[in-house]
Formats: structure tokens, C-alpha cells, sequence
């Protein structure tokens, strides 16, 4: 593929994502970009990039959720609520990396608990920080975001745009 004039080639990594122990969010999410972005491998001169995003309220991380239940009690946090999301990115050359994260506030309209259900029944937030995908069945739950909307939908296209420019004109000297 190519984008911009830049080649890349989508690999996924997995990495372990439980949260350390005292660890911030915006460390959180830049640690596990850093991990996933390491635990690809790399041919010379190619540029990786890592990224995971997070849903924090109240200093709480909510990940993915495990089950149905937990979806249930993460969407009930977040009803009526405002929250951030914070995506980390990674863009790592050979022995170097650029890091970065970005927070958007998202505001959420009152969910009623059949709103919930009916929700979590649909399958959709069982693999999404913070049991939504704003780009999905959960946008209706949206009353506004503060901020950049694609890094809700868990990439910062911007600013990844902006570090990969910086990184491949690093390189290319």
C-alpha cells in the first residue's frame, strides 16, 4: 500500500494490556504503543507505528471490556457523563521511536438501561476501550467531543501524519 507517497503494510502485534500498577493513562497507552510498535519486526528503513487507545473517567482506565457484564457497568459510567479518550502512538525507526498522545473529551448523552442492554447484546463493544465505538451503534450516544474525532475512533490520523512526516524526512537524510 501506499499513502502520501509513504509505503506501509498493516501487521498486527500482541501485547500484554493489562495496566501496571500506579501507571497514568496517557503512560498507559503510550507504553502499549511503544510494545506493540517493538513487537513487529522490521526490515531496514521501514517506519513502525504502534498505537492503543483508552476511555478514562473519573482516573478509572476502562479497556476492553471482559464480558457482557462489564460492558454493562462501563456504558452506566459513562451515561450522561463526560469522559476522555487517549490514544498513544509509537513511530519507531531502526533504534529510535517517537511518542505522542492525544486526549479528546467526549460527552455522552443519559443511556437508559435498555439503551444498554440492547446495546451490549448487538456484540459491538466487547472489543472497544471503553465497551463503544463512536463510529459505530454507539454515536447515537453521543452528545459532543471536545476534540479530535478520529482519535476517538482510535487513531490520531493527524498527528500520526504529522510524526510520520517527521520520522521519513529523518530517515530519507
Amino acid at each position: 500500500m501506499r499513502q502520501a507517497g509513504i509505503p506501509f503494510t498493516v501487521r498486527a502485534a500482541d501485547v500484554d494490556e493489562s495496566v501496571l500498577a500506579g501507571e497514568s493513562p496517557a503512560d498507559y497507552v503510550q507504553r502499549l504503543a511503544a510494545a506493540k510498535a517493538y513487537a513487529i519486526e522490521a526490515a531496514e528503513g521501514e517506519i513502525v507505528l504502534g498505537a492503543d487507545t483508552t476511555v478514562v473517567i473519573d482516573g478509572q482506565i476502562l479497556a476492553k471490556p471482559a464480558d457482557a457484564a462489564e460492558a454493562r457497568r462501563m456504558l452506566g459510567l459513562l451515561s450522561g457523563r463526560r469522559h476522555e479518550v487517549l490514544t498513544g502512538i509509537c513511530l519507531r525507526n531502526g533504534a529510535g521511536a517517537v511518542r505522542d498522545c492525544v486526549t479528546t473529551g467526549v460527552v455522552f448523552a443519559p443511556i437508559s438501561d435498555t439503551e444498554i442492554d440492547e446495546y451490549v447484546a448487538s456484540g459491538e463493544p466487547m472489543d472497544k476501550a471503553g465497551a463503544y465505538a463512536i463510529q459505530g451503534l454507539a454515536s447515537k450516544f453521543v452528545a459532543r467531543i471536545e476534540g479530535d474525532y478520529f482519535n476517538v475512533m482510535g487513531l490520531p490520523v493527524a498527528l500520526v501524519y504529522r510524526r510520520l512526516r517527521e520520522v521519513h524526512s529523518t530517515q530519507r537524510r
